[in-house]
């Protein structure tokens, strides 16, 4: 039976309600099904008080076995290194992570926030958050570039703002039956099994993006128009498999007619600083653009998206809007 303790940093708690909406498998299969032990959880634990805080000590001081740590949002340093924004259990939440992520067989940061920084670790940052092992793209974070588990792995991030529930309980099961060593990870530490394909893959809207037709409204139907030239949908530059493994098993962002915002990307959120707003829709259509799809350049991909306009079918066209 595979150990495991699940802390909150910095969060919104988004992740821990994706995780408990986990379907294939549920946090009741992680334990039934494939001998996970939660020693303890923020909304399973069912210690309170001493008996939780002896817990943590336990494994802190490797008392108790510890075979998988997973930490959810940032890792917060304010002030001045002393990580006292944040308290957990009598001491700053920091030295706790730093003592279980030591301890650990295996450590799975789950989120933005706890994979890079998330929104948090923004400009110009207060509470100086970072994430376990990257502050934002660069490698490094809380635990240095260097840090390795007990098991001799870096740290695995699964990133989303919330990460996918089964992403996060289909690799608790590969790392609690043994294969974390055979997980095979990007640049970023990110499962390719998840992150290696586009968000664009499995989008019912890609034919529109291949002819360049684009949508001007929101919600239009599951397939009505592109969402990516005139409302900044970051699905052809976004690695994840969310029109692959659906949300809900239902629908995602573009089938619902909304715009991929890029969110299993260190680079998320794309705030814009001027007064008065929050995120930022990074337009494509008009001028040269600063970003396009992976694998081109934008000189080149504007000469490639003229062609496709000409050669659009009528069907594509139809009630488009022609960027």
């Amino acid at each position: 039976m595979a150990t495991l303790l699940w802390l909150q940093g910095g969060a919104c708690s988004g992740n821990t309600m994706s995780f408990l909406n986990a379907e294939e498998p549920s946090a009741c299969d992680l334990v039934t099904d494939f001998g996970i032990e939660i020693l303890w959880h923020p909304s399973l634990g069912m210690e309170l008080g001493e008996n939780a805080k002896r817990i943590f000590h336990d494994c802190a001081s490797g008392a108790r076995p510890l075979d998988i740590f997973v930490f959810e949002g940032t890792v917060i340093q304010a002030p001045n290194g002393t990580g006292r924004y944040n308290m957990f259990a009598d001491r700053p939440m920091q030295e706790w992570v730093r003592e279980l992520a030591a301890q650990a067989s295996i450590v799975v940061a789950i989120g933005d926030c706890a994979c890079w920084g998330g929104i948090p670790a923004m400009a110009p940052n207060p509470s100086q958050s970072t994430g376990l092992q990257f502050h934002k793209r660069e490698l490094g974070g809380f635990l240095g570039p260097n840090w390795r588990s007990k098991a001799g792995l870096p740290v695995i991030n699964i990133p989303g703002c919330p990460a996918h529930p089964d992403w996060v309980t289909q690799i608790l099961v590969a790392v609690a039956s043994g294969r974390a060593a055979d997980i095979a990870l990007d640049d970023l530490q990110r499962p390719q099994t998840f992150f290696t394909s586009f968000t664009q893959t499995g989008c019912t809207r890609v034919q529109f993006f291949e002819y360049k037709q684009s949508t001007l409204e929101f919600g239009q139907g599951t397939r009505t128009g592109c969402l990516f030239y005139e409302f900044g949908c970051r699905g052809p530059m976004t690695r994840s498999p969310c029109n692959r493994i659906l949300w809900n098993r239902q629908s995602s962002k573009t089938r619902a007619g909304m715009p991929c915002t890029g969110c299993t990307e260190p680079e998320f959120p794309f705030f814009d600083l001027a007064p008065g707003t929050v995120f930022k829709t990074q337009k494509i259509s008009g001028a040269i653009p600063k970003e396009v799809p992976t694998g081109t350049d934008p000189i080149s991909y504007m000469a490639l998206a003229a062609a496709a306009r000409v050669a659009a079918p009528k069907w594509a066209k139809e009630d488009m809007f022609v960027v």
